[in-house]
């Protein structure tokens, strides 16, 4: 199926009969403060799509917590995907999120020439509220920002976005809150460079909603927006994603699948107040995860 969107009705993959797509899924694991493949594996399983983990590093638990360990697994990657590629291990679409080291965008790219009709799907996990993550140096965002220009499906924080398009972070953010236009300006500059459609998500403004802007290369803009809510959850952009990639396998429009990913992560959030000490856990969406089997219907 063509990968050029000219309308919000239009879908980016046809689900075949009782076919089930394999995803590659290239994210760190970690073992505490539920994000990364902890999230995409039973998201996009509920889905009904063989994930295929390729594990970019192992976390003890997510960097918010003190003293957390990670083990860096760039080393093993290319023998890794070389023993996919002996067994002719089949790929329908390649979805990154958090890397390790910016030799793993050479990893990916490897994917992408291994799966050239794979879908390519980038959460470029770097920064947010102004912030680069600790573990990102200036090589791997460049790294990052390059692996964003192929994408067919881009899914960046204004922050994300602002290190993709090369402009300033730090001392120079504006924050969540940015005009249409402002927006509408990001996604622009986003699809110049290459990426295919460009999901803006997390621009917040005093009216109590959060919004995503979303454009693609053949001229589709539209917003969706949620209710915000007030405290923030490790672990939501990561969802986000699954949630949008789960609702594109099932064959749902780009729109639909928008909406699914907005919708679920509200009401994941709101599970999630219930739980003991839920800032801290990240967030909750095991009970949730019917409704993603019900994209299938």
């Amino acid at each position: 199926m063509s990968n050029v969107i000219t309308s919000p009705d239009q879908a980016l993959y046809q689900r075949e009969g009782a076919y089930i797509p394999r995803i590659a899924a290239v994210h760190d694991m970690c073992g505490y403060g539920k994000c990364s493949l902890g999230v995409a594996i039973p998201v996009l399983s509920a889905a009904g799509c063989d994930v295929c983990p390729v594990p970019t590093s192992l976390f003890s638990s997510h960097t918010a917590f003190p003293g957390w360990y990670m083990h860096d697994t760039t080393d093993m990657l290319p023998d890794y995907l070389a023993a996919w590629k002996n067994i002719g291990v089949g790929i329908d679409a390649v979805y990154s999120g958090f890397l390790g080291a910016p030799e793993q965008v050479d990893r990916i790219r490897d994917l992408y020439a291994m799966y050239p009709d794979a879908l390519r799907v980038v959460d470029p996990v770097m920064a947010d509220h102004g912030k680069v993550y600790p573990t990102y140096t200036p090589e791997l965002c460049a790294a990052m920002a390059e692996l964003a220009e192929g994408a067919d499906i881009l899914t960046p924080n204004l922050t994300e976005a602002a290190i993709i398009l090369g402009e300033p972070i730090g001392d120079a953010w504006a924050g969540e809150d940015i005009t249409d236009d402002e927006a509408h300006r990001m996604v622009d500059a986003l699809l110049a460079k290459g990426t295919k459609t460009a999901v803006l998500k997390g621009i917040q403004r005093g009216d109590g909603r959060i919004r995503n802007f979303v454009g693609t290369e053949g001229g589709a803009f539209f917003e969706v927006d949620n209710e915000l809510l007030p405290y923030m959850l490790h672990g939501t952009g990561d969802l986000y994603c699954s949630c949008l990639l789960a609702a594109v396998m099932a064959g749902r429009t780009l729109e639909e699948s928008v909406r699914f990913a907005c919708d679920f992560v509200h009401d994941a959030m709101l599970v999630s107040a219930e739980q003991p000490q839920f800032r801290e856990r990240g967030v909750s969406f095991e009970t949730m995860l019917g409704r993603v089997a019900d994209l299938l219907k």
